[in-house]
Order: structure tokens, then C-alpha cells, then sequence
């Protein structure tokens, strides 16, 4: 689905499946390009192996880098030890994400009633020609609108092709949240406490949940992370500015990191409780 037949780069990440392990290397298939590439042992795993076959297995699917290349003999070098586990997961949910665009390919080929395998390999190839992966072409789609004519599709697959990636792909969304701690110790506190949460709710994208003993979770979710971060910011100022004037307490704990945003004020009596 790739739609490239040349060689990899030199430090490119690629999903590989094992298909020969010998004493001292291990033979993988390059799946974007159809080739062979070989692991060395020392390229398996940090530290001294014993055993090559506690590492891989023939037909398990691994994420590699490219380390050097030989065109004139056609041999690749690869390496798993050298791929982090953040740069692992990435590329397996690329292939997982890949795996949905060509079911949606699929699906429109039947029901145009052309041939699966051609239709995959011309979108493919148009699309790789401007996008990274085909799915993120089919997220532009669906997220930002972009119609498949930029990408060189047109007629009736065009249109099939748009109907069902809205359908499928849904829009992303940056979701953020904290724990918020409130305290009145007003005789109406109650009131209070309610008020500043309704004030932190008008918020677009704002959830706020009761955990119980005066603590809250908030959460925002929207399709950016800066619009979120901008959400949260008044919707927590909104709360902590209404406490604070009516001599509360407010403290907002970011979940994910160790700075926090409090405010405290003086006072007296007994806290009251939501529930």
C-alpha cells in the first residue's frame, strides 16, 4: 500500500516481519519495499546474548531502523536495539492506522465493484506523493476538509472516498484534566462551591466530576492542544477568581505535572463538604 519500490533511507524506522534466524543474524522482509534486510546480533538487543531465539521469532512483526545500506549488493543492515520503545509504539499504530485506510479503500472498491489491489495502489501512489502515510491524507479528509482532488483523485472514487473516511475517521481530540480542590467555609458554602463550578463549566469542552471530600476532576477535550490549554486556563481562573472573592479556598493540580496552580485565602469555621 505503500506504493514505493526503491531502497530505504539510512535511519529510517520500518515495520519488518522475521523470517530466517541463523547463529549470529537474523533475516527480516522489509514490508514498504518488498526487500530483505539483515540484523547482526549484536544489533538484537543491548548487552550479551546467549540465546537469539529468546529475542525473535520467524513471523513476528518488528519495528527496525535502517542502518546502512549496500545497493550495489543489495543488502540492508538493520537494527532492533536501536529503535526506543516511544518510536516502536509509534510505528506499529502507524501500521495500525495504515491497516484502517486500506479497509476503507476496500470497502469502496466493492462497493464501486472495481478491483480491490488496483484501487489500493493508485490512491496509494497518489497520495504518498504530498502525505506521509495514507491515513493522514484520510485524517486532512475528514479533520480539515481537504477534498482528494488535491491529491490527484477524482470522479466517483472521490466522492465514495470522502463519504466513508467522515464516516470512519472521526476528528482527534487533545483531551487535559487536573484536580481541583474546593473549600468554603462560609455558612453558605454550599452555594458558593456550586456557583464557582457552574462558572468553570460555561467553558466549552469542560467536564467537571465530584471525587468526593471537596475534590473534583476537570477535564477539557478539543481538537487542538493550544484551544484546550486555553480553556482550561479561564475555566480555572473563573473558579479560583469566584472562591477567592467569597472567601474560599481553590487549588488546581495539573494531572502530568508537578506544577500547580493554587490560590488559598484565610478563613474560618467549618469546610463544607459537597456530596
Amino acid at each position: 500500500m505503500d506504493g514505493r519500490k526503491n531502497l530505504p533511507e539510512e535511519g529510517e524506522l520500518l515495520i519488518c516481519t522475521i523470517t530466517n534466524i541463523q547463529y549470529h543474524s537474523v533475516f527480516a522482509k522489509i514490508e514498504a519495499y518488498g526487500s530483505t534486510g539483515m540484523i547482526h546480533i549484536s544489533e538484537i538487543a543491548a548487552g550479551r546474548i546467549r540465546n537469539i531465539n529468546d529475542y525473535v521469532k520467524v513471523g513476528k512483526v518488528v519495528v527496525c531502523k535502517v542502518l546502512r545500506i549496500h545497493p550495489e549488493r543489495g543488502h540492508i543492515d538493520l537494527s532492533l536495539r536501536r529503535v526506543t520503545e516511544s518510536q516502536r509504539r509509534e510505528k506499529i499504530n502507524d501500521l495500525k492506522r495504515e491497516g484502517q485506510a486500506k479497509s476503507i479503500i476496500d470497502f469502496v472498491a466493492k462497493d464501486l465493484k472495481v478491483d480491490s489491489i488496483k484501487l489500493n495502489e493508485e490512491v496509494s501512489v497518489k497520495l504518498l506523493e504530498k502525505a506521509r502515510t495514507v491515513f493522514l491524507a484520510f485524517e486532512d479528509v475528514g479533520e480539515k476538509k481537504t477534498p482528494l482532488s488535491e491529491y490527484g483523485i477524482t470522479g466517483k472514487e472521490q466522492e465514495k472516498l470522502e463519504e466513508i473516511i467522515k464516516q470512519r475517521i472521526k476528528p482527534k481530540e487533545v483531551l487535559i484534566k487536573g484536580d481541583l480542590e474546593l473549600r468554603s467555609y462560609d455558612p453558605d458554602g454550599l452555594s458558593i462551591v456550586k456557583a464557582a463550578l457552574k462558572l468553570g463549566i460555561k467553558e466549552k469542552g469542560t467536564d467537571i466530576r465530584y471525587l468526593g471530600g471537596g475534590k473534583y476532576k476537570l477535564e477539557v477535550n478539543a481538537k487542538e492542544y493550544k484551544t484546550a490549554e486555553a480553556t482550561l486556563k479561564k475555566s480555572v481562573d473563573s473558579i479560583v477568581s469566584y472562591m477567592k472573592d467569597n472567601g474560599g479556598q481553590a487549588k488546581f493540580t495539573r494531572d502530568g505535572k508537578s506544577k500547580q496552580r493554587s490560590t488559598s485565602i484565610n478563613v474560618n469555621h467549618v469546610i463544607i463538604i459537597l456530596c
